[in-house]
């Protein structure tokens, strides 16, 4: 199969659009979704404080830190690939070894393979609190948990499947011009959303306690 080429567009990538606008609004509405689930914790949390004390003290805060620099680093390699999609560059030129020289496709390989790591390290911490006896049924602290992380959580696997979906459609296509590049920027939007969005809820669940 034929690796896409580089080729000049008349349109520049990063000039607004109606996908990017599009995708902005959406953007907008899913916030709300989330502000509605932080008023959800932070509501419970009020009402119920001692099962906060509780079960915060179960957490794993190093572990949780760490699995969020993973994902917090991915939006950096996610930018990296959106430059080299605005100069139109689809594979890296050089050796692998030379990150200046990658080229969009790398880049958001290796921003696939950490959110796939983010998404593994969260299964990991639900599989250690659920056996000391946190479940989403089991308190009140324990809905509110899973339900925030757990909505993060599939709209990163939501990100990871957009991910495939365009680097399928760059290997396909014959040449790397302004769509492919288009389709890369509107992706990073939803992907620095859903980073920030866990940064927030890292800080409420794991920091504030």
């Amino acid at each position: 199969m034929s690796q896409a080429t580089a080729v000049p567009s008349p349109i520049h990538a990063t000039r607004p659009n109606q996908v990017a606008v599009g995708t902005i609004v959406w953007l907008s509405s899913e916030l709300m979704f989330f502000a509605g689930l932080f008023a959800m914790y932070f509501t419970l949390r009020a009402e119920v404080p001692e099962e906060w004390a509780k079960w915060t003290a179960e957490l794993n805060v190093p572990f949780a830190a760490a699995n969020t620099t993973v994902l917090v680093l991915s939006s950096f390699t996610a930018q990296a690939g959106v430059w080299a999609a605005e100069r139109y560059q689809a594979k890296r030129t050089g050796s692998i070894f030379n990150f200046r020289a990658w080229g969009q496709q790398e880049w958001w390989v290796l921003t696939y393979i950490m959110g796939s790591v983010f998404i593994a390290g969260q299964v990991l911490e639900y599989t250690e609190l659920i056996e000391h006896g946190l479940t989403i049924s089991s308190s009140p602290y324990g809905s509110v948990f899973y339900l925030t992380t757990g909505f993060h959580g599939l709209h990163v696997l939501g990100g990871l499947i957009a991910m495939l979906f365009v680097l399928g459609r760059q290997f396909a296509a014959k040449k790397y011009g302004v769509h492919e590049a288009t389709t890369t920027i509107v992706v990073s939007y939803y992907w620095h959303f859903v980073d920030v969005v866990w940064i927030a809820l890292f800080a409420v669940i794991y920091l504030i306690k």
